[in-house]
């Protein structure tokens, strides 16, 4: 049977091992973005699944840290090439829930695998530290040793790579992992859970439980066994959790909603910047956290790059991800087609322009045309909101310290983009901005070498790089006395 069949037939969540159904026996229904059909149903599970899992993976604990570094790259090794060689399977299954396009659902596929290939190369590098003695006869030391059982919930927007750079690095560490993903988008997840089974991951040491989030939430919040939390999604979401794991002081590690600026000097190759424009904006039908979501462009060009970006935006064809051509897909449900409308009229009564687009594409349901708008106050809550949805809103500006006193005007600070010929601009304006990822001349920011992560709303620790390792690890010093 293969990945897709596992996660579509069975239809179950995986806990110690094991395919189980709810308790109770709900199911929920997860349909195609791009045509409302049902992709399939799965458990509709509540507090006793997931503690379950939580104590599946606490079972699972002992063995899966007591391992070798190499012995646990082992595993994340043989996943990784499952991932890879049922790519594209993967993404088909990954289109049908979630709507993108296929070569950017592969291109997804792929882009998570890596973090299980790079996690499993940086195992063997989770050094403790031997420190100078202080005194005469002792010595001491510092040991790096897994955090514990830790919870892991991601969003529907990647719901494939979003888990890999949550699991790679906690397993590579020696965690056990409990995975809650999007109820959207479950099928990805589950998926995996076949690959890990497949690889013969010990029991218990990666679980996924499937359902309605608040409950799941609460019992993964409250429970002391889980030692760290680590989630995607709104800062709204990132609060609460927050706030729920205090009580047993767990770890966490946030990254959040974003408002990122883009932002076009004079001197940029135009070019380049439009073409990095369009990926950054239409991306996944501009439903990412890093999207550009407040385009600045200096007045001398504006009207030149809006000229630029609107003939492009119009070339882009709208439709469903699994047809060949299509380049961007349908938003994820009705509620965010209807965010984006709201923003739109809002934007237009306060003056602003729409260049292009402005509706829902030829196709209808959830496809939603390409647009730009021009002339919206920064006062406008598309200025001011998390776009979520193919829409380019483009503001002028004239001076250094103009866009860059915009560009920071927000609670948020997950990334922003700076385009321009002149590096000392690149350098002045990178360390400026308030942002914990900054591109210049690029917006391919996402990589498993680097630390993926915010600062101010947008969250706190990093994914990716050495630091995502070291989230899931603790500091113990080891003091040995009496040696003289």
């Amino acid at each position: 049977m293969s990945v897709t069949e596992a996660a579509l037939i069975e239809g179950k969540a995986f806990i110690g091992g094991a395919w189980r159904d709810a308790d109770s026996g709900a199911r929920i229904d997860v349909t195609d973005p791009a045509t409302g059909e049902l992709v399939g149903t799965v458990p509709d599970m509540g507090r006793d699944e997931c503690r379950a899992a939580i104590r599946a993976a606490a079972d699972a604990l002992p063995a899966w840290s007591a391992l070798t570094a190499k012995e646990r790259a082992t595993f994340l090794m043989r996943m990784y090439d499952a991932m890879t060689a049922r790519a594209d399977e993967l993404a088909e299954l990954l289109t049908r829930e979630q709507g993108k396009p296929l070569a950017e659902a592969r291109a997804e596929v792929i882009s998570g695998a890596t973090f299980l290939e790079y996690y499993a190369e940086e195992a063997r590098r989770v050094n403790g530290e031997i420190l100078a003695p202080d005194a005469h006869g002792r010595r001491l030391m510092v040991l790096r040793q897994p955090i514990g059982v830790v919870a892991a919930i991601t969003p529907w927007n990647f719901p494939s790579s979003m888990i890999m750079r949550k699991i790679a690095p906690a397993l590579a560490a020696g965690c056990t992992v409990v995975v809650k993903p999007a109820e959207l988008t479950p099928f990805s997840a589950l998926a995996f859970g076949s690959i890990a089974e497949q690889a013969g991951l010990p029991a218990g040491v990666l679980n996924i439980v499937t359902g309605q989030p608040a409950p799941i939430g609460e019992e993964i919040t409250s429970n002391p066994t889980v030692r760290k939390l680590s989630f995607t999604g709104s800062t709204a979401v990132g609060k609460l959790l927050s706030r729920q794991s205090a009580d047993t002081v767990k770890r966490v590690t946030m990254e959040l909603g974003g408002n990122a600026p883009f932002i076009v000097f004079a001197d940029a190759d135009l070019d380049l910047a439009v073409k990095a424009a369009v990926g950054a904006k239409f991306r996944n039908a501009g439903q990412t956290c890093i999207s550009a979501n407040r385009i600045y462009v200096e007045a001398t060009v504006h009207d030149e790059f809006v000229r630029r970006l609107k003939q492009a935006a119009e070339q882009l064809v709208v439709g469903n991800g699994l047809e060949p051509g299509t380049d961007v897909g349908p938003l994820i449900d009705d509620r965010a087609v209807a965010k984006v409308e709201t923003l739109l009229r809002d934007a237009a009564a306060n003056g602003a322009t729409i260049e292009t687009g402005g509706t829902r594409a030829a196709a209808g349901g959830r496809f939603f045309s390409p647009t730009i708008v021009t002339n919206a106050p920064a006062t406008a809550d598309i200025a001011c909101t998390e776009i979520f949805g193919p829409v380019a809103s483009i503001y002028p500006f004239t001076t250094e310290d103009e866009v860059v006193a915009n560009a920071n005007a927000t609670p948020y600070g997950l990334s922003a983009y700076v385009f321009t010929e002149d590096y000392r601009r690149g350098w002045r304006v990178g360390e400026a901005l308030e942002f914990g990822m900054i591109g210049v001349n690029d917006v391919a920011i996402a990589t498993p070498v680097a630390p993926f992560g915010g600062v101010k709303e947008s969250g706190s620790g990093r994914e990716g790089s050495a630091h995502g390792i070291d989230d899931y690890t603790e500091l113990k010093l080891l003091v040995i006395g009496g040696l003289r």
